[in-house]
Parts: structure tokens; C-alpha cells; sequence
């Protein structure tokens, strides 16, 4: 039998320094192969893996099964329920599109507005706010980057402008989950934590429409749609802030995509931006560059145009059905107490044979990450099944040619299924062995000054996971501990964890993964990541700003 494991703060010397940046290659590893080797991301996610076990048992002393069987929990957790969310709602697409129906979606679309840039706010801001309020997990960027393709976007565009778009309503995603999350761990009211996030996200909402035109159409863009990238971006922060502080932290993102989706077509009815022929000439360049075919074609404009003037309101209405139902289900889910607990009642928690009760924290009780949660029918990812299997019905989409899609969306995702596998079993090797605490605690120790390296912490942890709930499940705790020592409001940093997690999720290999996938570019993850790491950085930047200022000059913004 092996005796039990306690993870070591300082494995190597006396001081953190040196442990800190041993405990950092796997990270390092991972973002040198995928950003500056251009390796694809399941040969840098397993290299990482790699890194982390030789880490972890050289450097931290872990024993090998440990190790390694941290990594299997790791990887099973990657499939179900993490990739399991994303084939799903992969699965669901593919009967919209089988059906026909989504050309009727892309038409209804383009009946709202027919400019790209405008698109991109109204399908990757607000709609994906609304996907990522109640399932998160990945599923907003792979639905929303199928939809920007199916309007005209090249691919590369496509999974930046999905990456970008979800970031702000991700702190209170998956019906508050990450808040939630926070709460539990540090006996902080959740309410409390909301509240203090809805002063801190709001700032990046503003702004990130903006961002979107932006990366659509560059400089001249931005400048032609500015009026209603602000109003969109306006509307969401005051909703989004209004509701975290007096209202309902599990609603805040489902209030405030729909008063920002509200706000758009209002103002589309008094005014237009120009520049509209120009940038659908420069979308359908860069789409014939990367595709190499002519989809944007003004003959293919004039058909679109055509095929929305032809919809009725009946065929909107399906067109739409999908989504109304995702709502609904996920609504019911996560807000109808009965129904909330039955799902619940299904879980099933394994402890990980091998690994529970072999690894225990500093105070000497065992770890509960090794306890796995088989969420067989609760999970995002069964809900989204049984709607595609509904949609399916109601479009008249045989069992036969539902099931040929269900096995045609899992040969096309295998090496997604690998990419996400290999960067969980990398989280849970790093946090099982102490490398995470040992990187966080060293961040932790610039004293005062931590209230603006906090949000950075946040960023890394969801880098990483690819989940704002991990990453509070990382260092929420740590946060407020740090906070304590420092003399800091321990529920504004645990807060800044949270809402640093948010843009740190375009640049996890999970979503860079999640977001290739939607758009045909698997295996060229290196190249979003380019795309969008620059805009991580700015954005986090901005938070290390706000929250640092929050700490002291602006404190009177705080709840």
C-alpha cells in the first residue's frame, strides 16, 4: 500500500522561488510548444502531461501511481463531463443542419442586421451570453463560432471572435457555478462574491464589443460601429452589474444578454453603421484565402438576402426552436428546485480507486479532488443529448440519421477528445502533486501588491482548465488567505480570481480546442492562439488595473 502524500509547499531549497519555477514548466511547456513551436495542441497537451509527472515525482516526490493516476482522473474528467458538453451541443448543430433548418437560422440573422460586425456582437456577444449563462463549459464557443461561419466568417475569424466574446459573462456562467463555487470553499456568502464580481466584469463588457468590431474589421470598423458596440456593451455591464448586486447572481448573465440583445435591435430601428459592402468584401477575402472557395460572393449575398425576405414567422420560430428549447431545458435544470434535485439525485461520486484517501492536504484530511462525479444525467452535456434528440423529432430527423451523426461528430472530435484529456490530466497531476499551490502561493507573496497581481492567478488557473469553476476551485481559498496576510478584503480578491479567469479562457488549449473544432480548423490551434493571446493579456491587464485600484483609491465602486 502507499503511504499517504502530502503536498509540499517549497519541495526544493528553503524559499519559493526556485520551487515556484520548477512547478511552472509544465505551463511553460505547454505554451512554448502551442504558441512558439506551433505544435498541434494534443501533441502540446501531452507533452505538458509529460513535464507535470516527471515534476511531480522528481521535484515533489509523488510517488509514479500517484502521479499517474491523477492523470487518468484527470483525463476521464477532460471526457465526461467536459468534452462530453461540447460533442453534444456539436451533435445538436449537426440536426439543425441536416434538417435545413439552419439556413433559416442564418437568414433570421441576417434579418437583424446584415453587417458582419453587427453580427458578431448580436450571435457571439449576446446570444453567447445567453448559452454561456446556462450551459458554459465550452458549448458557447462551439455553437456560436458554427453560427459566425454559417453567416460569412472565415474559420480563423470565427473561433477569435467566439474566443473574445466569451469572457465576460463567464464569471457568472453555468448558472453562477464559478461564484457559486467560490462560496462553498471560502464560507464567503456567494451573494456577496457575486456582488463584488458585477463591480469588476462589467468594466471588460463594456468594452469587448467594441473589441469585436475590431477584430472583424479592424481599425475602420470600429470607428463605423462604435455608437452600437457601446450601447451593447453598456447594456450588458449595467444589467449584469444590477442584477449580481440586487437581484440574482444565477440570473445575472441570462438578464443582461437579454437587455443588451433588446438594446441592439432597438437601436438598429433608428440607425446603421456604414462600411457595411466593405467589410463583407474583406470577410469574404480572408475566407477565400483560408478556404480557398467564393461562399461570400455577391450571387450569394443576393440569395441570402432573398432567403430571409422568404421567411415567415412559423419558420423563424423553428429556426429558433433549438435554442428556445436549450433555454428552456437548462432554465428548468438549474432554477426549478424539484427538477434540480432529482438531476442531482443521479450524480454519482466515485473515489478514484488508487488515488482517494492517498492524497492528503496540509492539515492532514484527505483530498476531495479524487473524488470523481459521474454526472450521468445532470450534466450539461445529457441535457443537451436529450434536446438534440427532441430537435431531431420535431424536425422530422429519423433515429437512423440522428445516430449517423452521433458517430460521425465523435470520429471528427477524437483529437479534441485528446487535447482535452491530456490538459485535465496536466491540471489535476499539477494540483494533486502541490505544483499549482506552489506557483499560487509565490504570486501571493508580493504583500499589498498582490491586489493587482490577484486577477493574474485567476487567469492561470482557467488558462489552464479551461474552467473559471477550477480555477476558483484552485485558489479561491488561497486568495483569501493571501488576502488576510496582507491586510486586503479577502472577498475582493476572491472576487478577482474570478473575474481574472475570464480572460483567461480564450487561451486555454481546451477552448482554443473546443473553438478549432466548430469551425473545421482542428489541429491549427496554435494559430487562434496567436490570434487571441494579445487580447488575453490587454484584458487582463486592465483587471490587474481595476482591481488593484479597488483596493485602495476606488473602493467606494465596491458593494
Amino acid at each position: 500500500m502507499i503511504s499517504t502524500y502530502t503536498p509540499p509547499l517549497t519541495p526544493i531549497g528553503n524559499g519559493l522561488l526556485l520551487s515556484a519555477l520548477v512547478a511552472l514548466l509544465p505551463l511553460l511547456t505547454i505554451f512554448i510548444t502551442l504558441g512558439a513551436l506551433r505544435w498541434k495542441a494534443h501533441w502540446a497537451g501531452l507533452a505538458a502531461v509529460a513535464v507535470a509527472i516527471v515534476v511531480a515525482v522528481l521535484a515533489f516526490k509523488m510517488p509514479v501511481k500517484l502521479a499517474a493516476l491523477s492523470a487518468t482522473e484527470g483525463a476521464v474528467f477532460g471526457l465526461f463531463p467536459i468534452m462530453w458538453i461540447v460533442f453534444c451541443a456539436i451533435v445538436l448543430y449537426q440536426i439543425t443542419v441536416v434538417s435545413g433548418r439552419f439556413d433559416d437560422l442564418r437568414a433570421t440573422f441576417h434579418l437583424v442586421s446584415d453587417d458582419p460586425r453587427i453580427q458578431a456582437i448580436i450571435i457571439a456577444f449576446c446570444f453567447g451570453a445567453m448559452l454561456e449563462a446556462l450551459a458554459g463549459f465550452g458549448a458557447p464557443v462551439a455553437i456560436t463560432g458554427v453560427m459566425l461561419m454559417a453567416v460569412g466568417f472565415s474559420p480563423l475569424r470565427a473561433a477569435a471572435v467566439a474566443l473574445l466574446a466569451n469572457t465576460a459573462p463567464v464569471a457568472f456562467g453555468a448558472v453562477g457555478t464559478p461564484i457559486i463555487t467560490a462560496g462553498s470553499l471560502t464560507k464567503i456568502d456567494y451573494n456577496e462574491i457575486g456582488a463584488y464580481v458585477g463591480h469588476q466584469t462589467p468594466v471588460l463588457a463594456f468594452f469587448v464589443p467594441l473589441l469585436l468590431t475590431a477584430l472583424v474589421d479592424g481599425v475602420r470598423g470600429m470607428k463605423q460601429t462604435w455608437p452600437i458596440a457601446l450601447v451593447a456593451g453598456f447594456a450588458f455591464g449595467i444589467a449584469q452589474w444590477v442584477s449580481a448586486t440586487w437581484i440574482s447572481v444565477e440570473l445575472t448573465d441570462v438578464i443582461a444578454s437579454l437587455v443588451a440583445l433588446a438594446a441592439c435591435v432597438l437601436m438598429l430601428r433608428v440607425w446603421q453603421p456604414k462600411g457595411r459592402d466593405e467589410a463583407k468584401a474583406s470577410l469574404a477575402e480572408a475566407r477565400r484565402r483560408e478556404l480557398g472557395d467564393d461562399d461570400l460572393a455577391p450571387a450569394d449575398d443576393r440569395a441570402l438576402d432573398e432567403h430571409a425576405a422568404s421567411l415567415t414567422p412559423g419558420r423563424i420560430a423553428m429556426a429558433l426552436f433549438p435554442y428556445l428549447l436549450v433555454i428552456v431545458v437548462f432554465a428548468a435544470a438549474k432554477l426549478i428546485d424539484p427538477i434540480k434535485e432529482f438531476l442531482v439525485g443521479t450524480d454519482r461520486p466515485i473515489k478514484w480507486p488508487g488515488l482517494y484517501g492517498e492524497v492528503v492536504t496540509a492539515t492532514g484530511a484527505p483530498s476531495k479532488t479524487p473524488i470523481y462525479n459521474f454526472q450521468w444525467l445532470s450534466s450539461p452535456g445529457s441535457l443537451l443529448l436529450i434536446c438534440s434528440i427532441i430537435v431531431a423529432l420535431v424536425y422530422r430527423v429519423s433515429l437512423a440519421r440522428w445516430a449517423k451523426e452521433f458517430g460521425s461528430s465523435a470520429v471528427r472530435l477524437r483529437f479534441a477528445f485528446l487535447t482535452v484529456a491530456s490538459v485535465l490530466a496536466l491540471a489535476y497531476v499539477m494540483n494533486l502533486s502541490g505544483q499549482t499551490i506552489t506557483v499560487g502561493t509565490w504570486i501571493a507573496g508580493a504583500g499589498t501588491a498582490f491586489a493587482f497581481l490577484s486577477p493574474v492567478l485567476g487567469w492561470l488557473g482557467t488558462a489552464v482548465t479551461g474552467s473559471d469553476t477550477s480555477a476558483n476551485a484552485l485558489f479561491a481559498t488561497l486568495q483569501q488567505t493571501a488576502a488576510k496576510n496582507a491586510g486586503l478584503d479577502p472577498t475582493l480578491l476572491v472576487a478577482a480570481n474570478s473575474s481574472g479567469g475570464v480572460v483567461g479562457k480564450m487561451i486555454s488549449p481546451q477552448n482554443l480546442t473546443i473553438a478549432a473544432t466548430s469551425v473545421g480548423l482542428l489541429g491549427q490551434e496554435s494559430a487562434i492562439f496567436r490570434k487571441v493571446l494579445l487580447w488575453s493579456l490587454g484584458l487582463l491587464a486592465v483587471m490587474c488595473v481595476l482591481v488593484g485600484l479597488q483596493a485602495t483609491v476606488l473602493a467606494w465602486m465596491l458593494p
